[in-house]
Order: structure tokens, then C-alpha cells, then sequence
């Protein structure tokens, strides 16, 4: 027996049952990872690791998440379930792979659990989302949902835009949420809006909210993991950079470059000696 087998891994009714009671429990702390490596440094953290198709930005450079397919998402899944022992391990469904019906989102979600191991996915949630998530729960797929800012619907809402500002897509918001929890979504990712209805939308529902850019209001928060490294100039508002990867990088791979052009690099202690 391996002992990823053996470990207890978190579970989706555990993240549920995490939901602050009067604001006196503890964050719910998540992360992104698209690969064994980085899987690896955020699981003895994080009680939630996202494979999310920001992967299609992130890793691979598109401009949005719209050309990520249900194959990449398996794939980057499955690297990070190799390494990560203890969070629970959440998979994107990427655009296109589940919103024209509940028969084609049950599909794309269970090829997901079963070709990586996962434990649960994300949908993003618009007034499909009630009945696929009831569909998807009532066979055994845990489901996170996904309201306020949704980059699968960028198309649609014209950019990565704050949501929520006027009462109407508030509303709208509020009631996305609402239903998703009422269906048996086990959390509900709550992006980009703004703090009064962040807070409104984590007191309505019986289940944790959890914020990108959405709050400390928030049962717990997540952000695209190499955005906190600092991997990239640009990053939304809402991203604190916790260390500067870029520049370290970029010193690292200068330093390189100039020892090996000088022929500093490699000395004779990176060199095998003969026998």
C-alpha cells in the first residue's frame, strides 16, 4: 500500500463543516497548483489545493481560460495528486465541458475524479448551476461553486471586471450563491466583488465562502499561487506579493548565463572525476 493511500486526506464535508459559527473559526487557507512540484510545497499548508484552469494563463499563456480543455485539466491533476498528501484536491471543469447539460457535466466530472484521483471539482455558477450541482451530488461528486467575477464568462461580461458594484448584479450574485449552496455545493469561491457583498453572501449561505479579491470576511481565502510568488509583473488588486520569484529569477538566470559565457561555470566541482 502507497502512502498517499494511507494518508488522510481532507475532506469535502470537513471544508463544509469548517463554515464560521459568529466569525470564530479558523480561515479555510487555499492555494493553486498546477504541478507536482509546487503541489508539494502548498499541501502541508493549505487545507484546499485548486487545480484551476488559470493553469491556461499561468502555465501555458493564453490570454484567457476559454482554451482550456477537460485534457489539460486531467493532466496538471494529475501531477498534483502524485505529491499532495494531506489538502483536498479541487479540479476546474474547464468552459465548455459542462454547462449545456447535467448528462454532459456528470461525464466530464467523473472522467476527472476517476483519470486523477481528485476529490472534488469547480464549476463556475450561473443560473445552470443549481441543477448540475444537485445532479453531481446526488452521484457523488462533491462540487465547488464559483460566483461574482467568472473568467470562463469573460466574453460575456466584457473583461476581468469587479462584479457586484451596482444592486442589480449584486442581487444576481447573491442569489447564484444562495442556490448553489441550497443544490449541495460543499463551498462556494466568491472573486472580485466588493466587501459589503462579500460579507452579505458569506452570512446567507450554510456553507464557507472562499474570497479571491472578495474580503477578509470570507470563511477562507485563495489566490493563484504563482501571482502571491510574485512571478509576474502584473497582477490583479487584490494579489499580495508574498516574495519577488521574478526577480530572483531573473538574477539566478543572469548569473548563469554570464558564468557560463567567462567559462566560470561549471568549476571542477561540478565535474566527475576519472577513475
Amino acid at each position: 500500500m502507497s502512502t498517499q493511500s494511507m494518508t488522510q486526506r481532507i475532506t469535502a464535508p470537513e471544508i463544509t463543516g469548517r463554515k464560521a459559527k459568529n466569525g470564530e473559526s479558523e480561515p479555510i487557507v487555499c492555494l493553486t497548483a498546477y504541478d507536482a512540484q509546487m503541489a508539494a510545497l502548498v499541501d502541508e499548508h493549505c487545507d484546499l489545493i485548486l487545480v484551476g484552469d488559470s493553469v491556461g494563463m499561468v502555465v501555458h499563456g493564453l490570454s484567457s481560460t476559454v482554451g482550456v480543455t477537460l485534457d489539460m485539466m486531467i493532466m496538471h491533476g494529475q501531477a498534483v495528486m502524485r505529491t499532495s498528501k494531506k489538502a483536498l484536491v479541487v479540479v476546474d471543469l474547464p468552459f465548455g465541458s459542462y454547462e449545456d447539460s447535467v448528462e454532459t457535466a456528470f461525464k466530464s466530472a467523473s472522467r476527472v475524479l476517476m483519470e486523477t484521483g481528485c476529490q472534488a471539482i469547480k464549476i463556475e455558477s450561473g443560473s445552470y448551476a443549481p441543477e448540475t450541482i444537485s445532479y453531481l451530488t446526488e452521484r457523488g461528486i462533491p462540487v465547488m461553486a464559483h460566483v461574482g467575477l467568472r473568467p470562463q464568462s469573460v466574453n460575456v461580461l466584457g473583461g476581468y471586471r469587479a462584479r457586484g458594484r451596482d444592486q442589480k448584479v449584486a442581487t444576481e450574485i447573491l442569489n447564484n450563491a444562495v442556490a448553489a449552496a441550497d443544490a449541495g455545493a460543499f463551498a462556494i469561491v466568491v472573486e472580485g466583488v466588493n466587501t459589503k457583498l462579500a460579507e452579505e453572501v458569506t452570512k446567507a449561505i450554510h456553507v464557507p465562502t472562499i474570497g479571491i479579491g472578495a474580503s477578509k470576511h470570507c470563511d477562507g481565502q485563495i489566490l493563484v499561487t504563482p501571482d502571491m510568488l510574485g512571478m509576474f509583473e502584473w497582477t490583479p488588486k487584490f494579489v499580495k506579493k508574498f516574495a519577488d520569484l521574478k526577480g530572483e529569477t531573473e538574477k539566478a538566470i543572469k548569473a548563469y548565463a554570464e558564468q557560463v559565457k567567462s567559462r566560470e561555470f561549471p568549476s571542477k566541482e561540478y565535474t566527475y572525476k576519472t577513475k
